[in-house]
């Protein structure tokens, strides 16, 4: 059973939802352990992460799942506006708010992302020393490398079109005017920030009624500045990276290369899936089995030295 919480990043309210495990298989002395989750780009916690949390709870896992500033049921007047340095300032706030959820030991909180936030979770671990573990999906580690993954699948022309809307949209935000608007996941023909067939039917497989299929254009521009892989040599604690061999979005040698930055620390598992393969279906069950598989074995090494405290 969820319940709805609201924990503050610079000010503003973030609604998230607090999973208590079901049972207490993984609990040590501290109390249990706890993933804090969030979604891609400019996703929603209500899109797909429910089907991991459910599995987490059951497995003896607390999950704090979360919306970013101006996203969902969360506060923030920039509406759908995709900006990397307050995505992680809200992980970092919701890192703080896990710590303290009764029965939680905060030693033990694992970092779990998807796409975008598979990048965040990386940067955040490698800024918390207190991380115990992370879990990156079909992440997104280095944007020039999507920039060329996306011109060598579609041409360069499609990358130039995103861009002149993203210079729209800045345009219109240096003249007070409202923002410019395009879709996250559209046709491939179509103006978005990801370009896939068949994009209704998957959006209505996993999208819940939080989700709004578009945000702020100007995010094309800063595509190329978000590169998490920088920091995967300074993780201080076990990492999962989980890519799809067919990714259309984040390409897969990029997250390989992430991994062998990263060391004896990582685990890098591949699937035959796309981007927006993992949060229904078969697929999702795959991912998640193994999840629960290495957060068992990663916080059951973890010490405890602040049991205890909030």
């Amino acid at each position: 059973m969820k319940h709805d919480i609201i924990f503050l990043s610079r000010g503003v309210r973030c609604a998230a939802w607090h999973l208590p495990a079901t049972n207490d298989a993984l609990a040590g002395p501290g109390g249990r352990p706890c993933v804090v989750m969030a979604h891609g780009f400019g996703g929603t916690r209500d899109s797909g992460l429910l089907n991991y949390a459910e599995g987490f709870a059951e497995a003896g896992l607390d999950t704090l799942v979360f919306d970013y500033r101006g996203f969902g049921d969360s506060g923030g007047t920039a509406r759908q506006d995709v900006s990397v340095r307050r995505q992680r300032q809200d992980y970092h706030a919701a890192l703080a708010a896990a710590r303290r959820l009764p029965g939680v030991d905060p030693a033990l909180i694992a970092l779990w992302g998807v796409s975008y936030a598979g990048g965040h979770a990386l940067v955040v671990a490698a800024q918390d020393a207190r991380v115990a573990a992370v879990i990156s999906l079909t992440p997104v580690t280095d944007g020039l490398a999507s920039l060329a993954h996306l011109v060598r699948r579609s041409g360069a022309g499609r990358l130039l079109r995103l861009a002149g809307h993203g210079l729209r949209d800045a345009a219109r935000a240096a003249t007070a005017r409202p923002p410019h608007l395009v879709p996250v996941i559209a046709e491939p023909d179509a103006p978005a920030m990801m370009g896939v067939p068949g994009a209704r039917g998957i959006c209505a497989s996993f999208a819940g009624p939080g989700f709004r299929n578009e945000v702020r254009a100007r995010a094309a521009l800063k595509v190329g500045l978000n590169r998490p892989h920088a920091f995967a040599g300074r993780l201080p604690c076990p990492i999962l990276l989980q890519i799809g061999t067919e990714d259309r979005i984040a390409p897969p040698h990029a997250a390989r290369r992430t991994a062998r930055r990263a060391g004896p620390r990582a685990e890098l598992l591949e699937y035959p899936v796309d981007h927006l393969d993992v949060y229904a279906g078969p697929a999702q069950r795959d991912v998640l089995t193994d999840q629960i598989d290495f957060l068992t074995r990663a916080l059951a090494h973890q010490d405890s030295p602040t049991q205890g405290t909030g």
